[in-house]
């Protein structure tokens, strides 16, 4: 479908790559790395979508034809954004409050070519059931979660068998709004 851009995805998360791969969009990994510091000030709704901006503008020099896609996700409740956890007790504190509640899942994206930059974000609704202590313990032991903001992946066991309603799009939560990113690639 986009067979005359050449794409880039400035990211390594295996689960972008796997959703772009999905949509039969062709691409090139590229990550980037950003300071997310400056973000402070930010309502905790604009900061994916400002660090997915910051992300695409370490692409400053674009040829005709390249596009960049840079995503960034949070995971907020009660107006806190859960990062990525740095160990396995921290990993325990986000899911167990995560347990029995409602958050939402925010994914900002930017795509820019060498004339524009397109960005914007999604947001789904996310319901867990109330979590065992044993369950979110084998859950950490067994799929070691430090790489995914809130500490889980929606498609990997925790979200099976802990999520029972969300509102929204699943792709957000894993990462990647491909509905959105198609529309609005093909206004490139």
């Amino acid at each position: 479908m986009f067979d005359d851009k050449k794409i880039i995805l400035a990211s390594k998360s295996p689960r972008r790559q796997m959703i772009l791969t999905e949509a039969g969009i062709d691409f090139t990994v590229k990550p980037v790395e950003i300071l997310e510091d400056h973000c402070a000030n930010l309502p905790a709704d604009e900061i994916a979508r400002h660090i997915a901006e910051q992300k695409a503008k370490q692409f400053p020099y674009l040829k005709e034809k390249e596009l960049v896609i840079a995503a960034d996700t949070t995971v907020i409740i009660n107006n806190t954004i859960l990062g990525k956890p740095s160990d396995r007790e921290e990993a325990m504190r986000m899911l167990s409050s995560l347990s029995g509640r409602s958050h939402h899942v925010t994914t900002g994206v930017s795509i820019k070519d060498k004339d524009q930059m397109i960005s914007f974000s999604d947001t789904t609704w996310v319901n867990f059931k109330i979590l065992t202590d044993k369950e979110i313990e084998y859950y950490i032991d067994n799929y070691e979660p430090y790489d995914k903001a809130g500490s889980y992946g929606i498609q990997e066991w925790i979200g099976m068998i802990g999520i029972d309603r969300i509102e929204g799009s699943y792709f957000t939560v894993m990462g990647l709004p491909i509905h959105k990113v198609y529309e609005t690639l093909l206004q490139f």
